[in-house]
């Protein structure tokens, strides 16, 4: 896409804002100011003795859990029980091999040497099953579920009393792909008994599972909150295994010390650059971009890709309130020329607001080259400065909209708003960050917009217009995917509103394709571009903007998996 501008005259680096005018939006200030000014101190910080001290206590139970996975051949269901409680838990990290190893092994008893055929009845086992080997890539058939349904094709009502098979068959159907009707029907099925289930009739520990369940699913949950929430939903079981809920909690609390550090070495960078007072107008999220990422790459040995992504996550916040509530047109063209040089000679021709910003910019992809410099890696950079490019490109397209007053349609709209989104921008990052096992190639596939990256971009972008489009529209902004799809088709909100979370369902079948076999890149990347996405499913669930409103539920989340560890 070109620019079209139409001053070339440089503005004056120093203006009085106040003889411009200006939009503004009140965001609700910083929660954590106090809670990083807590953690400073010395008091605070975790000696060596006591990490040290953890980290062996962890690796004698998980020598016992690796025993643990190697038994019980004869006994699958156990099996694959022990497998779900190790992932639900957080701690499958730990165990990739062994259960890659347990799940291939039962792939093979169950459909490649009996061709699908078992004689287990047990719908939650069964359901259980085609859950996990879906979640590692295992192209099992839906056909599976058909035992449990009757002469008329319908899911079988003798089941609508199983809460257990229900919850393990609701979970199972959100891993479905396009043209699987048995998995459609299974949803709406365990889905309409679920709601209507007597919890009176339930014990405590399934009662929970059932409620959370139905407010986040298992598959598009948020892998380091899922797992904090569960711990204390297994310790309620009484028969949980108390290795598993023991190496759950010390791997937890022990992990989340490792974070806190981060995101106070983050808070220095932050508080650093002084964007409170220089840069008022603007969202003060730095924990809130940590949390975001942490929700995508949580393990201790990634900390270098989880400080590239948040900081560029918060620079791309910052930078979109410049394009959306502060910067003036004119100004909007010259930041946008500028970022496309990629040049610091380019401040001369900026505000003095904006040089601020535009240094802090250049000044971490100079701190991303340098790291990916030290492992040879230096085109890679490329590919993150041109992603950053086109994020600014596709912001000022926005913005033009908004000064024309054009009103585009659903497909114009979304040509630009994808980019926009800023998950193109995201999951390239997280590519460039993963410097072990990412190559050149990789990244050229993941540039050119691959099936999966646009299902999770439609799936961010329209789930953000959902929730934010009422609010937008009180205030001078460019019209959403609602306003958009409604002109176009000549519907009521309510359709357009229903109409584009089927889109987000379909493209999460397109998603879950891709994280098929055989994939189109290692899986590990792929997990990335699907955590991004469950982020997104968090952050703006329930008609939200919990990441510009955390003090609403988002505050609650953070704290349970940054700040409060697990007792």
């Amino acid at each position: 896409m070109s620019l079209e501008t139409s001053a070339n005259r440089p503005l004056p680096a120093k203006e009085k804002s106040q003889m411009v005018e200006r939009r503004s939006v009140d965001y609700h200030p910083s929660l954590w100011a106090d809670y990083l000014a807590e953690y400073s101190s010395a008091s605070n910080s975790m000696d060596d003795g006591r990490g040290q001290q953890a980290e062996q206590e962890i690796q004698k139970l998980k020598d016992e859990v690796k025993r643990m996975l190697c038994a019980n051949a004869d006994k699958p269901s156990l099996k694959l029980d022990t497998i779900d409680q190790i992932q639900r838990l957080g701690i499958a990290y730990h165990f990739t091999s062994e259960i890659d190893h347990e799940l291939k092994q039962l792939n093979e008893t169950y459909f490649l040497s009996n061709n699908g055929d078992h004689d287990n009845d047990d719908l939650y086992a069964v359901a259980l099953l085609f859950r996990l080997l879906r979640q590692h890539g295992y192209r099992i058939s839906c056909d599976i579920f058909n035992k449990y349904k009757d002469t008329s094709g319908n899911f079988s009502e003798k089941h609508a009393s199983d809460a257990r098979g229900l919850l393990s068959l609701y979970e199972a159907s959100h891993l479905s792909v396009h043209g699987e009707d048995a998995l459609d029907q299974a949803l709406s099925f365990s889905l309409k008994h679920l709601q209507s289930i007597d919890e009176e009739q339930l014990s405590p520990p399934l009662a929970a599972q059932v409620r959370h369940a139905l407010k986040q699913t298992i598959h598009r949950g948020v892998p380091r909150l899922e797992a904090r929430q569960y711990i204390s939903m297994y310790e309620a079981e009484p028969l949980h295994n108390k290795v598993l809920l023991s190496l759950a909690k010390l791997d937890f609390n022990h992990l989340q010390k490792q974070h806190q550090k981060e995101l106070f070495d983050l808070a220095r960078w932050w508080m650093g650059l002084d964007f409170k007072t220089k840069l008022p107008f603007a969202r003060d999220r730095l924990v809130e971009g940590y949390f975001w990422i942490l929700g995508v790459h949580f393990e201790p040995e990634l900390a270098l890709v989880r400080r590239m992504m948040t900081k560029v996550i918060v620079m791309t916040s910052v930078l979109d309130d410049i394009y959306d509530v502060y910067g003036t047109y004119e100004e909007l063209e010259h930041l946008t020329q500028a970022v496309q040089r990629w040049d610091i000679d380019c401040m001369a021709q900026l505000p003095e607001y904006m040089q601020v910003y535009y240094k802090a910019l250049t000044d971490v992809y100079i701190e991303i080259g340098e790291t990916l410099a030290c492992t040879g890696r230096s085109y890679a950079l490329d590919y993150a400065k041109k992603a950053m490019i086109r994020q600014a490109r596709f912001y000022f397209a926005e913005a033009k909209w908004l000064h024309q007053q054009h009103k585009p349609t659903m497909d114009e709209y979304m040509s630009i708003a994808l980019v926009s989104s800023g998950y193109p921008l995201l999951a390239i990052t997280s590519f460039v960050g993963m410097q072990d096992i990412v190559t050149k190639d990789d990244l050229d596939w993941l540039f050119n917009n691959p099936k999966i990256l646009r299902a999770s971009t439609v799936i961010c972008r329209l789930m953000d217009d959902l929730a934010t489009h009422k609010f937008e529209q009180g205030r001078e902004h460019a019209d959403s995917a609602v306003q958009c799809y409604m002109k176009q088709y000549g519907v009521t909100e309510q359709e357009a509103e229903n109409d584009l979370r089927k889109q987000v369902d379909d493209a999460w079948k397109d998603l879950n394709e891709e994280c098929l076999h055989p994939t189109a890149v290692a899986m590990p990347l792929l997990m990335g571009i699907l955590n991004l996405t469950r982020v997104m499913d968090v952050m703006y669930k329930d008609g939200g903007d919990h990441y510009t409103n955390p003090h609403i539920m988002l505050k609650d989340y953070i704290r349970s998996v940054l700040m409060d560890p697990v007792q």
